[in-house]
């Protein structure tokens, strides 16, 4: 009997940078490094440039990955309608979606929270995330975990989860840092995928646009020196909760 590949999908909402190109030929390249296992296909796309998969393909995946962005997941946009669009497709299905940043705040809208401009401005550099302890599920992905640190890079947020979601983590700067809907929608504001070279190329390219002022840019390199993110743990978290395991 031949043994099934397991196949994951990342939609990818943002551009490569010249930067992610050269280090790592790519964000998609980032992603399955972080959280792909040897014997699985892992399939790129573009949902920015408007690469979807069809509606009958997505039966063949066991679970997808929505990257961030920098553009913001409330807009009306069309390849955004048609992300929301598939997304609900997915959660019907009860298929594992891992939103991170701009996917975590698109699996909010689409469940019928409320997303925004952040209200305590932008969140950049390394951040440290509180774990409510009452909410975690004996033997499951955050048990024995109390706090995590995490790359933050965002100026929206969350500012209502959906009714039927768990928030499992929280910050000083962001009240829904981490929320999970049943057992297959897990959601970080944070990005457990970058590291601190990928930050200080995305601090540098969204200062020289004006993204950011000039304090905010200081305060994030002054943490990114302080702070070691819990890469590994990060990693491992999502890996368990795209495999089921």
């Amino acid at each position: 009997m031949v043994k099934q590949i397991r196949r994951y999908a990342l939609f990818q909402a943002t551009p490569d940078s010249e930067f992610v190109k050269e280090m790592y030929g790519g964000y998609f390249n980032v992603f399955v490094s972080a959280f792909g296992d040897e014997g699985e296909q892992w399939d790129l796309f573009r949902v920015i440039e408007g690469e979807f998969p069809r509606d009958d393909d997505l039966e063949k995946y066991e679970g997808f990955v929505i990257s961030g962005s920098l553009h913001d997941a409330f807009t009306e946009e069309d390849w955004i309608i048609e992300l929301c669009s598939v997304c609900q497709k997915l959660d019907v299905m009860k298929k594992k979606i891992l939103g991170i940043c701009f996917g975590h705040q698109i699996i909010c809208r689409v469940r019928g929270g409320k997303v925004g401009r952040a209200r305590r401005g932008p969140d950049i550099g390394l951040g440290n995330i509180t774990i409510v302890q009452d909410l975690i599920k004996p033997g499951g992905y955050f048990d024995q975990t109390k706090s995590l640190s995490i790359i933050q890079c965002h100026r929206d947020e969350v500012l209502e989860p959906p009714e039927s979601a768990i928030v499992i983590g929280f910050s000083d700067k962001c009240d829904v840092e981490i929320f999970s809907v049943e057992d297959h929608l897990l959601c970080f504001q944070g990005h457990p995928e970058y590291n601190k070279e990928i930050l200080l190329d995305i601090i540098d390219r969204v200062h020289k646009i004006k993204f950011i002022e000039e304090e905010i840019v200081e305060k994030a390199k002054d943490s990114i020196e302080k702070i070691e993110p819990d890469t590994q743990r990060l990693h491992m978290l999502c890996k368990n909760f795209l495999k089921g395991r």
